[in-house]
């Protein structure tokens, strides 16, 4: 693909010493480049799991009273 992009002085300058370096040509430099900056970070990501943990056979917790339940805990820890 051909397209026109206009480099920043300081980019240019860092392109031009890598073609030096490497002795590469303008199009091989840039396309080496970007195509770093664009992988860079990249890395293979872990797969998140949950952890969860059963509430027994016997499921009597309002869970739409959640939040309320946890300030009682925390008042009563407190109270400790």
């Amino acid at each position: 693909m051909r397209t026109t992009v206009t480099l920043e002085p300081d980019v240019q300058a860092l392109i031009r010493t890598a073609m030096k370096q490497r002795g590469i040509s303008f199009k091989e430099a840039l396309n080496s480049a970007i195509r770093a900056g664009l992988t860079q970070g990249t890395t293979e990501r872990r797969k998140f799991v949950q952890k969860s943990y059963s509430l027994g056979p016997e499921q009597n917790f309002r869970w739409d009273k959640a939040l309320e339940a946890a300030a009682a805990i925390e008042d009563e820890e407190l109270a400790r």
